[in-house]
């Protein structure tokens, strides 16, 4: 089992699934797996890898502003890159978290499958009137092309 960095949604999915994330990710790959719980795992995983990118550009600008940093090493254009970059994380782990916890809002219960649908085939009948007389043998068919 490959390690599973934590997500912030980690506990609502453990909440919903019943099952710590890691099992999640095993019962995952299993043949009956639900496409819910696949989708779940695959906006978890983007949340968790965008959330990585916040704290990497986080601990960069607090290395930055360190009290004992050398302040001629300051440089604006790059804090400004680094405000740019972590606007950009922000709203993308706020986009992830909105579409997961819609997700697991409005998914049917862990517990219930799906059933397969029963179609009803209408058939549509029709008679004939009886005064109709039925298609000559040849009707419909190609003619033969004359020399």
């Amino acid at each position: 089992m490959s390690p599973v960095k934590a997500s912030t949604m980690d506990a609502d999915l453990q909440k919903v699934f019943g099952s710590p994330v890691p099992e999640l990710y095993e019962a995952a790959v299993g043949l009956d797996a639900s496409p819910a719980l696949g989708r779940a795992l695959e906006l978890r995983s983007f949340l968790a890898l965008t959330e990585e990118q916040v704290d990497c550009v986080r601990d960069r600008v607090h290395a930055d502003m360190a009290p004992d940093r050398d302040m001629s090493e300051l440089s604006a254009d790059q804090l400004r890159f680094d405000a740019q970059w972590l606007e950009a994380a922000l709203d993308a782990r706020d986009g992830y978290r909105a579409a997961l916890g819609e997700l697991l809002r409005t998914m049917p219960p862990p517990d219930q499958r799906a059933r397969p649908v029963r179609m009803t085939q209408l058939k549509a009948t029709a008679t004939l009137a009886p005064s109709a007389a039925p298609a000559p043998p040849r009707a419909g068919a190609a003619r033969a092309r004359r020399p």
